[in-house]
């Protein structure tokens, strides 16, 4: 018993520290966002008098409005569609191939290995040749391709998961294949789809390196790749800089406290499995 109470302490412990050490970061920025401007605020310190209004003038310069359109129809282009495809793939390489053409599915793993930070450079130049520079179909078509190689075997995974006896009984009962899939295979998949959903939100929300490199109006960008120009121009006014950090921040924390049991199963998901 007291060896059970002294583990539970010292876990309880971690958790507290961690999650010290992870918003300590964000206490810092919100004290000196509420700085007041063209002061450089000093460390974790708590303004006498908080210029919460420093936090409307951030909306307004770095048009948000702008920003959060731009966001959500990148976010509309990616991740619909790359569920839908990672979904088929998926069930296609769990189900429908053969044991001769199982090495399809190392393609995608091999995918897992490439970072984004390898393939930039002949990104730029094929979205040049395309024609879509300085378009979000810079950056939509792009990851596409980039996030299929996790999609897929999150899928995959889920898919290897499902007892073949309920193909079998579809299959008996003169269900077709597209149509055991639709309605079998996709409804007995939802939380998988949900969490790939989920994951793949937060990750095109939070992109900053495609948008950066391959646009170069920030209104085309996603709000982090727009950090960069605000950053940029704003630079000096460490309050401001803060304060537009903030609210870039606030729609992905948003999402995350909605959909929080989704995502702490995004990734605790078998999907690792297989």
């Amino acid at each position: 018993m007291k060896s059970s109470t002294t583990n539970t302490i010292l876990a309880r412990t971690l958790i507290v520290l961690l999650m010290a050490i992870t918003l300590l970061p964000f206490l810092s920025m919100l004290s000196a966002a509420l700085a007041p401007q063209g002061s450089y605020p000093n460390g974790l310190q708590w303004p006498a008098d908080p210029q919460w209004g420093n936090f409307v003038r951030a909306f307004e310069v770095a048009k948000m409005d702008q920003l959060l359109l731009s966001s959500g129809l990148i976010v509309l282009g990616v991740v619909p569609l790359a569920v839908l495809l990672a979904t088929m793939a998926g069930y296609g390489l769990a189900k429908l191939t053969s044991d001769k053409y199982k090495w399809l599915y190392l393609l995608f793993v091999f995918g897992l290995t490439l970072p984004f930070e390898a393939v930039i450079t002949p990104l730029y130049y094929e979205v040049r040749a395309m024609g879509l520079l300085n378009t979000r179909f810079a950056i939509i078509l792009p990851l596409l391709g980039l996030y299929m190689p996790f999609g897929v075997y999150w899928m995959r995974a889920h898919f290897l998961n499902v007892p073949q006896d309920l193909s079998e009984a579809a299959q008996i009962d003169g269900a077709t294949r597209w149509t055991e899939f639709w309605h079998v295979q996709v409804p007995l998949a939802r939380p998988a789809i949900m969490s790939l959903t989920i994951l793949l939100f937060l990750w095109t929300w939070n992109q900053f390196l495609l948008p950066v490199v391959l646009v170069q109006d920030p209104m085309q960008r996603t709000m982090a790749g727009a950090l960069g120009a605000f950053q940029g121009q704003w630079g000096t006014d460490i309050p401001l800089l803060c304060a537009g950090s903030l609210l870039i921040l606030t729609p992905t924390v948003i999402i995350f406290l909605i959909f929080q049991r989704q995502f702490v199963a995004a990734l605790m998901q078998g999907a690792v499995k297989g």
